[in-house]
Order: structure tokens, then sequence, then C-alpha cells
């Protein structure tokens, strides 16, 4: 019984690369053929340790055998304690982002590249240095423009094309430890914040790098930090938060949910990140058709509360696009990428998911990746 059940659960795993017919953006064009594999490695952003990239390293496996559509840089690595993780010289960087296209030249290569506090291209490596949102706003619109300008421009030169940037967070608790005291939001004004952020769009769609708004459904009221712990801002949260996400929706490709519990959109107390619910309201009440990521699933929110598996699964059942792995958590696990597709083929083998779910996250990704070239 043992054997046959195997011999079913690999039948069933292989059934799952059936392809799925995907229209060319030009219906005269041949029809392009999407596999099963090809659409789950689109909706993972992995994060690897490295300066330089060839054949014997992890993410070389993960981004040819299991077709990873997009990752992640870093310049200091968590369970290291240390810098230099993919970032150490201009030079560097652009080589590295060079290689990483040579190997999949549509790929998604992102960065948290806010200003201030939150700049992975740091002084340190030879970068310019730009102020933080909060020090920017207050100067003005047009030192915001700047800053911006400056960012697009450091993206672009060493060849990154996806910024999860600007922050849409409302400054509701200066105190608050990931946003405020960082000065990570732009403004205590919803409509400075908007304004602040269609800035930041426009610049960036101006150097051909996509802009991420974060952290739905905002952050910005939040006492705790999500990096530790799972956070609730049910009763600190004031719906103006909404602000940015409703008047930028038709202007950005891709919004970050947060890994924050929000009763007042999902009264079962889903992290953001996992709820359908909070999911839908961005999707249905909101009108946005672009990619949802999650925040960081390394996060102690998610792995203090919730098992690889589990986070995964419910990452798609709540409607993520494409799911973020830094592998930048307290371990690093150069298996994560197989182990992640195991999981997801799984899924989809016993029904939990269909392909087709996974099929229309991989075509939103595609399609932003096609705005890109």
């Amino acid at each position: 019984m043992k054997i046959l059940t195997t011999l079913f659960m690999i039948l069933a795993l292989t059934a799952c690369t059936e392809t799925t017919a995907t229209p060319a953006p030009d219906s005269t064009d041949t029809i392009v053929e999407s596999t099963l594999d090809d659409d789950i490695g689109e909706m993972l952003l992995v994060g690897f340790r490295g300066t330089t990239v060839d054949s014997t390293d992890h993410i070389w496996r993960d981004l040819t055998h299991f077709r990873v559509g997009s990752v992640i840089l870093f310049d200091y690595d968590v369970a290291k304690g240390s810098r230099g993780r993919n970032i150490t010289s201009v030079q560097q960087v652009r080589e590295l982002c060079r290689q990483l296209k040579d190997i999949r030249p549509d790929l998604l290569i992102g960065i948290d590249q806010e200003g201030g506090k939150v700049s992975r291209l740091h002084p340190r490596y030879g970068f310019p240095a730009v102020g933080t949102p909060q020090q920017s706003a207050a100067v003005g619109y047009d030192s915001v423009r700047s800053c911006a300008r400056i960012t697009a421009q450091m993206l672009y030169d060493v060849g990154i094309n996806l910024n999860f940037a600007p922050v849409a967070d409302v400054n509701v608790n200066p105190a608050c430890p990931v946003i405020g005291k960082l000065e990570r939001s732009f403004s205590a004004s919803p409509e400075q914040v908007t304004e602040c952020c269609h800035i930041w769009i426009e610049e960036q769609n101006k150097k051909d790098v996509a802009s991420c708004l974060k952290h739905f459904p905002g952050h910005g009221s939040a006492s705790g930090d999500t990096h530790k712990g799972l956070v609730d801002v049910s009763s600190t949260w004031k719906t103006p938060e909404l602000t940015p996400y409703k008047q930028l929706t038709n202007e950005v490709p891709m919004v970050m949910t947060a890994h924050v519990i929000n009763r007042q959109l999902d009264p079962n107390g889903l992290p953001a990140s996992l709820s359908p619910l909070i999911t839908a309201y961005l999707r249905d009440t909101l009108g946005f058709n672009g990619v949802i990521i999650t925040d960081d699933l390394a996060m102690g929110a998610i792995v203090n509360e919730y098992s690889f598996e589990t986070a995964l699964q419910m990452a798609i059942e709540a409607g993520a696009d494409l799911l973020c792995l830094s592998n930048n958590g307290g371990i690093y696990n150069a298996e994560m990428v197989p182990q992640a597709v195991r999981i997801i083929k799984a899924l989809v083998a016993d029904g939990t998911v269909s392909a087709e779910r996974i099929h229309a996250s991989a075509e939103r990704v595609r399609a932003l990746k096609a705005n890109l070239q």
C-alpha cells in the first residue's frame, strides 16, 4: 500500500507539469505555452548569498532548474550578522545584476531602497546618499522629486528594476519602531503621503524601475515590529491610511501586504499577508489589478506562528501573486526554493490550490515584466 501511495503521488505531481496556453500580447503571434513549473517559478521572489553568480551557486540552480522569476538583494546578512551579502560596491552590484540577467533576461531584481535608514545601496559602498522620506517631504515636493530621481537613476545604472518603495504608510504613530521612528513615512497627512508616492512612482517609471507601495493596509499606526512577531493594529488603524492606495491603484504595478492584524478589515484576525478578506478588499473594493506581493515570509510575525508549508498555502489561498522568500531570517536555507516548489506542486496535486490559480498570478507578474521591457 505504501508503494502504491507513493506511486500515486509521483503520478499526480507529474501531471501538474501540463502546459497552460497563454495568449501572446499580439493575437496574431504564436500561442506561448507555460507549464506549472514555469508559473510557480514566476510566483517566487527569493534572496541568496553571494556577490557573484556562477553555476556552482544554488541561485543559479534556482533560476535555471526551478525557473525562479524574481530575486531580492541585501547588503546585511541577518543570520551571519555581517554586511556584504550581495552588495560591496557600485561596480560589483552592476556585474552581479548582469550575471543574473544573463541567466534569466526577464528577471525582476528587487531591493529596498527607500532612502535614509532603509538604503541597501548605501554611501559606504559608493552610492549617493538620499535622505529619509520624512526628511525629504518636510522640505517640500521638489526635494521628494530630487530624492526619487537620484534613487531611480542609481537603480537603473546598476540594473535593478524593482524597488520596494515608496512607503505608503501614514505616520499615525511617530513612535512606531519600524515606520515612524525610522522616518520611513513621508507624513502624517494621507494626502501628502499620496502625492509623495505619486512622485516616486513617476520618477521610477522614467527609468523602467517598477514601484511597490507598502505596507497594505497600513503599518503606520503600529506599536510593534513584525520582524519580531505579530502586530495588531485593529484599535489604532484609521481608514485614511487607505488614501494612497485608493488614489494610486491605477499608477502602481505592485502592492506589498503587511503582516499586521487588522480586525476592522478581517474580523478573523489573520495577518494581512495571509488574509483572503484583505486581499479581496484591495482587489474588489479598491480595484487594484496589479501584482500583490507578501511582506517577507521570513519575518517573525510569520515564522513564529506558522510552518513554512502553512504560510505558503495561506498566502496563495489569500491571493498573493508573489511570495517574498528573502532567506534572510535567523537561519539560511540553500534548499528553500526546491522545498517551496515541492510544497506548491503538492497543493496543486491534491486539489487544495488549482493550477489556474497559480497561472493567474504568474500572468500578472509576466505583465509587469512586459511593461518594463
